[in-house]
């Protein structure tokens, strides 16, 4: 009922600077708290960063001050900019989501297929 799709994902330099779009589409009654993770070869998926129904944001201590999250409601949209990037941030990103869909009063977590970023050294 629910699909999330990203997109903006890509190979760049390190230094350089990409951002990641993720939309949400189908059913949805409300979207909650949004986020991004990725994981890297032979690594466990790790949280990058997250943004709460209210706008509050929260991201993991190797990313600070490099990467950004934010949400569109208008658009069922959250994106990441990361800037400053590092060979130690390729991995695939996966967008998330907690999303009511119409007829029910619970959130469900969705997850996006992924989009590979590769930053060269």
């Amino acid at each position: 009922q629910v699909q999330l799709v990203e997109s903006g994902g890509g190979l760049v330099q390190a230094g350089g600077s990409l951002r990641l779009s993720c939309a949400a589409s189908g059913s949805i009654r409300s979207i909650g708290s949004m986020g991004w993770y990725r994981q890297a070869p032979g690594k466990q998926r790790e949280l990058v960063a997250t943004i709460s129904s209210g706008g509050s944001t929260n991201a993991a201590d190797s990313v600070k001050g490099r990467f950004t999250i934010s949400r569109d409601n208008a658009k069922n949209t959250v994106y990441l900019q990361m800037n400053s990037l590092i060979p130690e941030d390729t991995a695939v990103y996966y967008c998330n989501a907690a999303i009511a869909v119409w007829g029910s009063s619970w959130y469900s977590p969705y997850w996006g297929q992924g989009t590979q970023v590769i930053v060269s050294s």
